[in-house]
């Protein structure tokens, strides 16, 4: 039987020739997050499973149908399907809860569901998440979505709607609960079995449903909005307040209930209608029980999850810029084993300068390697021979224009390095952009 080494499905591989589009969001996710004091935290890819059927709740798609789940001897185990839980548990564990509020903090991590393959819904996918814990007021919520806005402004995504919607507290949701159950009841016979399920234990989770019967069904089922207590609905109020201050363009959409059971009062989403019916990039609001619910004291809290692959997928369909792929800055054509050597040494050298230099480990003529060196992108070039090595000069050139410069094998790395500075002002000069110098330093191409 032959042996199968291609990937799971619903993974996908990143290439080296791809990874750039990757560190452009991830830079950009990262920069914004700290400019709005969120610092970075890391947890495990997997958890105890209790803390997902705690926190994400029993009765969601995620926890019956999506998860990863292994025992190990009496231990049960889960692939986490989501970023909010873990991080909540690592910030309890470890005290973050005991300092100073808010606390704010960011990730980017790799996620696990058992789901159906499709663009922008894969089984392992990667998301960039921010929690913020200690803050109760509306402001936090505009804050936080404000955030998730700069992000999409700084990745230059056009066409992107916000909507958001309260679901109230768990006091003015009892209500709600009651005028569901009551809408629903008088249409069993167009609920799928899972909703039936819920039915009594969480109809909310009904107007999540993915099967189209159930959707056609709630299209008319009762809004939140209605049943909101004075709290709630003064919270709500005050959002919109701050979001109109901050000039951050909403649609109120009652039909928002997100996915998991956590959340309360603020939920929204970034939606895109251009990459098909997965058009969520970005969706979150507040869970102000769920610190409590495992085991902290009240502590109100929210944040978002933004999902990298379809934020990819949305900026190539939009043919957004990216900062250019990191390629060779020098590149060392050397003929017979004296340069060869030669040229190694000097690599050294200017790789403790941070330049990435590359030479000849195929031992290819001179015209293949001067054809490589195009290939790979290398900015500049230098031919190291006999001749170099008795004169201890070489010619730098610069591959865009063909200027050559004449410098000491003894002051290369110094002299390379103003070379290299002012090319990179004179290209920056030229075009006059913000990303020039990524531009510049990324690819061999310039023109």
């Amino acid at each position: 039987m032959a042996l199968n080494i291609t990937r799971p499905n619903g993974t996908q591989d990143v290439l080296p020739r791809d990874v750039y589009k990757w560190h452009t969001v991830e830079q950009i996710v990262r920069g914004t997050a700290e400019t709005f004091g969120f610092g970075e935290i890391r947890t495990p890819s997997f958890e105890n499973t209790e803390l997902f059927m705690r926190s994400v709740g029993e009765t969601t798609d995620v926890v019956q149908k999506e998860m990863y789940t292994v025992t190990a001897k009496e231990s049960s185990f889960t692939l986490r399907p989501e970023g909010t839980a873990g991080a909540i548990r690592a910030m309890l564990q470890n005290g973050l809860m005991n300092e100073a509020m808010p606390q704010r903090v960011y990730y980017i991590l790799s996620c696990f569901r058992h789901e159906r393959p499709q663009a922008g819904r894969l089984r392992e996918f990667h998301q960039f998440g921010v929690e913020m814990a200690g803050s109760e007021l509306p402001c936090a919520d505009a804050e936080v979505i404000l955030l998730a806005k700069t992000i999409l402004d700084r990745l230059d995504i056009k066409n992107i709607k916000l909507y958001i919607n309260s679901i109230g507290c768990p006091e003015c949701r009892k209500n709600y609960h009651r005028a569901l159950r009551e809408y629903f009841s008088e249409r069993k016979e167009n609920l799928c079995e899972t909703c039936l399920e819920r039915l009594e234990k969480n109809p909310m989770r009904l107007l999540d449903c993915k099967v189209k019967s159930c959707q056609e069904v709630g299209k008319d089922a009762p809004v939140t909005l209605d049943y909101l207590c004075e709290d709630c609905s003064a919270h709500f109020d005050g959002l919109k307040k701050y979001l109109d201050n901050m000039k951050v363009e909403y649609t109120v959409n009652p039909r928002i209930v997100r996915g998991l059971d956590y959340y309360t009062r603020t939920v929204f989403e970034f939606v895109t209608e251009e990459i098909g019916a997965q058009g969520t990039i970005c969706g979150g609001g507040r869970y102000d029980g769920l610190i409590e619910q495992l085991g902290g004291k009240h502590v109100p809290a929210l944040g978002f999850g933004m999902g990298i692959e379809r934020l990819l997928l949305v900026m190539d369909s939009q043919n957004c810029d990216y900062f250019n792929e990191k390629k060779c800055d020098l590149y060392f054509a050397t003929m017979g084993e004296k340069a060869f050597q030669k040229a190694m040494e000097l690599s050294i050298q200017l790789r403790e300068y941070g330049y990435r230099v590359d030479y000849d480990m195929m031992n290819r003529g001179l015209k293949a390697q001067m054809k490589y060196a195009n290939k790979i992108g290398a900015v500049f070039t230098a031919v190291i021979g006999d001749n170099e090595l008795e004169t201890q000069k070489v010619r730098i050139k610069y591959m865009e224009s063909g200027e050559e410069t004449e410098i000491s094998l003894d002051n290369l790395p110094l002299v390379f390095e103003e070379i290299y500075l002012n090319k990179m002002l004179d290209f920056m000069d030229e075009n006059s952009d913000s990303d020039a110098r990524f531009a510049f330093m990324g690819d061999g191409d310039i023109s």
